[in-house]
């Protein structure tokens, strides 16, 4: 795996973005375009006023009308300009272009590319914050297919101005990481972050594609983004696709489950059946436009210390098998998902937990860090258009559900309020059966070689589990002369 969380990390010069166009400059053999779209003007910019860009740069453009542009690249569904699927539109078209009109014999070393971006900054009112796609299409050497690299970006300083300026610096460090860090993904990465912060930009999607990044999985690289603390969250989808959260989340009804899902049981897959047919019975739900999300924190993920991407990927492989949307999130409390979650949509949401995790949410201690305490945690959580469906949960041979959960006296006012106004609903017609199923100890004994666990799972799962050796299945000899217990 090209992702080694042993490797000893050398510390890496930054290189101002003056020095990095410079030296792209100076590199006789990278030759390409850049096509710049809205407020992402300021990318060539350094490359010009470096020196020796006529080394360098065959082609700049700046389709800023959207005639103009659409007569280059062609229409957009909606009229979105400030999407990926233009952005692919203009790194193929320039890097055809180039490849086209530039004979080999001529430029016999050149390693082309084509750099794009379209962005758009904060609005006047300040109504809107801004965003933008970035991407580069590349060759690293004159014989080979090129490979892309794309990235989103939501913009988070006051001024438009600064926006642009910042946006120029990571332009240069996108265009200078594909060339000299291509080998090294991690590295490519944080390098993006050469003299620009967090504060000024956040990026929550990258991809990618390529010869060059032949044993890249794109699922690492987003864990990556959250791992870093260059996003808060990140969705994949079934096929392993790196999303962007507008595109997935926009005016939808988001239904989400939080788990560890290592592994997924049969506990996790009836709480989202019998909580997904409460929520599509709800008069404000259209069916059509319902997500349902299978979240993992990053808190979940360093259950045993430091993150084991390995195990990510065993818990990412099984929840896209089944056809699941994933989000990696940093939101250890639930009122910053629903925030998160709110960013996209005012539709009906809802979220489907066990009792267990319903009394964290009234415990006092998780909002000391918040000036109006867990009043300001719930104004934020039921202020929204927010339902949470309650699993039951089995403590010492009693199930507990929404009218024996043990809440604090203290409390008891605030939970008698929300659950008078159906914000917190039960779901009844749960399988008794699956209730004494817990993932942690159907891990283990995976981990120990046992059997049994397989009817912990739902149907097919044992067998991804068993094919791939997930989980750390087949490193203890199994008890081979046992039966095992066929999923059902």
């Amino acid at each position: 795996m090209w992702l080694d969380t042993d490797t000893v990390e050398i510390e890496r010069v930054v290189l101002s973005p003056e020095q990095k166009a410079l030296r792209i400059n100076l590199d006789q053999d990278i030759y390409g375009t850049f096509a710049e779209i809205g407020a992402g003007q300021e990318v060539v910019r350094h490359f010009f006023r470096s020196g020796g860009a006529s080394g360098t740069i065959a082609k700049t453009m700046s389709a800023y009308d959207k005639d103009f542009s659409d007569a280059i690249y062609g229409k957009e569904d909606k009229e979105r300009y400030v999407c990926k699927s233009r952005l692919d539109k203009m790194i193929n078209q320039e890097y055809g272009l180039i490849t086209e009109r530039l004979d080999r014999t001529n430029h016999p070393t050149k390693n082309f590319f084509s750099f794009a971006n379209t962005i758009s900054t904060i609005n006047y009112q300040k109504t809107i914050q801004g965003h933008g796609w970035l991407g580069v299409k590349f060759q690293t050497s004159p014989e080979s297919e090129p490979s892309t690299v794309v990235i989103h970006i939501r913009l988070h300083e006051n001024d438009s101005s600064l926006q642009q300026l910042t946006s120029g610096v990571l332009g240069v460090n996108l265009l200078y990481a594909c060339f000299y860090f291509h080998k090294e993904p991690k590295e490519l990465l944080k390098s993006l972050y050469d003299n620009i912060t967090r504060d000024q930009i956040e990026i929550d999607m990258i991809e990618l594609h390529g010869p060059d990044f032949k044993d890249v999985d794109n699922r690492l690289m987003s864990l990556q983004l959250v791992k870093n603390g260059m996003t808060d969250a990140v969705i994949f989808s079934p096929d392993g696709q790196n999303l962007q959260a507008a595109d997935v989340l926009y005016k939808k009804n988001i239904l989400a489950i939080r788990g560890s899902f290592r592994p997924v049981t049969k506990v996790n897959i009836d709480m989202i059946m019998k909580g997904f047919k409460l929520f599509e019975a709800e008069h404000k739900v259209e069916p059509d436009q319902i997500q349902v999300l299978f979240e993992i924190t990053l808190n979940n993920l360093r259950a045993d210390g430091d993150i084991d991407e390995k195990d990510f990927l065993d818990r990412a492989d099984i929840l896209c098998s089944l056809g699941q949307t994933v989000l990696i999130s940093n939101y250890m409390k639930y009122y910053k998902l629903v925030e998160y979650f709110s960013r996209y949509t005012k539709k009906r949401m809802g979220i489907i937990m066990g009792v267990n995790n319903l009394l964290e949410i009234f415990d006092e201690k998780y909002y000391r860090n918040l000036n109006g305490g867990i009043l300001e945690a719930f104004g934020i959580l039921f202020s929204r258009d927010l339902k949470l469906y309650l699993y039951p949960w089995m403590d010492k041979g009693k199930v507990l559900n929404s009218e024996s959960a043990p809440i604090h006296p203290r409390l008891t006012p605030l939970y008698d309020y929300l659950l008078s106004n159906k914000r917190i609903m039960d779901i009844e017609d749960y399988n008794e059966d699956v209730l004494n199923i817990h993932s942690r100890k159907c891990l283990k004994m995976i981990k120990e070689g046992k059997t049994g666990w397989e009817s912990m799972v739902p149907a097919y799962v044992d067998t991804i589990i068993k094919d791939k050796k997930l989980f750390g299945y087949g490193t203890t000899k199994a008890e081979e002369d046992k039966p095992e217990v066929a999923s059902s």
